[in-house]
């Protein structure tokens, strides 16, 4: 019994896991011969520091338009890899927002074997005061930039959008600094207008609890990794990794889609999100949808056209 329960962890843990054994490899560089392309834009390095993790790719839409507004999306990797910002088109999310004349803005972040966090949301919010500053070079509108993002890639969305004017924030005596200081454009905002978040893990400390089929409170879980040590040993650290703890009257309104059946990344964690969305009377909607495991029957045209609508309705 205890060898079948070690074989099924690994294999759920495997399942948080596509791409992460190359996150190490080294991609091509096509900025350069890339950056007069007319509808794209690919590896550009928005930090500067020629870091894998530091990437990003810019598609805009075939129809012709001055300016597009802007959604930012973030891959699921369980925080393992640092590479998988192509994963957008793999699920179908880019080529809808593509054809509702939305510029899509994949991005790589550092892994949590790179570093731990917050240096993800410290890619996150460098990434989109790249995109704020350079709006002109790219026909970007910097009027509207949405977010999303599936599971981690989810977290980190809603982190950017809950945490939308926090430079610093000091809990039980932790301080920590959400902003950080990457890239050249500091002085840039790294607000997001708008988040839709896909089956995002939220609150680390429950997630046994609301009856996962892995083991987050193991060591080498993912969420542990990313606070670098078991999340319950390291409470503090995993309530400031909650993207719920930062939520003020300058959050963004939110989308949160979630899979019932999800094995994974239980739905208590929308549902915290949500609860607390509601009591700090920030817009949200929360669609729970019967049998979604985690991206299967969630990750599908009917709700991504879903998310394509919410951030219609955000346009200013």
């Amino acid at each position: 019994m205890e060898r079948q329960t070690i074989r099924r962890g690994l294999a759920l843990l495997l399942a948080f896991l596509p791409l992460a054994l190359l996150a190490q490899v080294e991609a091509p560089d096509y900025e350069a011969r890339a950056i007069n392309a007319s509808k794209h834009w690919l590896d550009i390095d928005y930090v500067g520091d020629g870091h894998l993790g530091h990437k990003l790719d810019i598609h805009l839409p075939p129809i012709q338009k001055e300016r597009y507004p802007v959604v930012i999306c973030i891959y699921g990797s369980a925080f393992l890899s640092n590479h998988s910002k192509g994963k957008t088109f793999m699920v179908g999310v880019g080529q809808a927002l593509l054809e509702a004349g939305y510029a899509v803005v994949a991005i790589n972040h550092r892994a949590s074997t790179d570093a731990i966090f917050p240096a993800q949301i410290h890619d996150v919010k460098a990434a989109i005061r790249f995109v704020r500053a350079n709006a002109g070079i790219f026909s970007l509108d910097e009027n509207f930039i949405g977010i999303t993002g599936w599971s981690s890639g989810g977290h980190l969305s809603a982190f950017a959008g809950s945490s939308n004017g926090v430079d610093s924030f000091v809990l039980e005596g932790d301080t920590i600094q959400i902003e950080g200081d990457l890239g050249a454009y500091t002085k840039f905002s790294s607000r997001v207008d708008a988040v839709v978040d896909w089956y995002g893990p939220t609150d680390f400390l429950i997630m046994d609890d609301c009856g996962s089929a892995m083991q987050h409170n193991d060591a080498r879980s993912p969420e542990s990794l990313l606070v670098g040590g078991p999340i319950q040993d390291n409470q503090n650290k995993s309530r400031l990794a909650d993207p719920a703890t930062y939520i003020s009257a300058q959050s963004a309104p939110f989308l949160i889609l979630h899979g019932d059946a999800d094995p994974l990344v239980p739905h208590c964690q929308s549902e915290h999100l949500y609860d607390r969305l509601k009591a700090g009377q920030i817009p949200a909607e929360l669609i729970l949808i019967e049998g979604g495991k985690h991206g299967p029957g969630v990750l599908i045209p009917e709700y991504i056209q879903k998310m394509v609508a919410f951030f219609d309705q955000q346009q200013p």
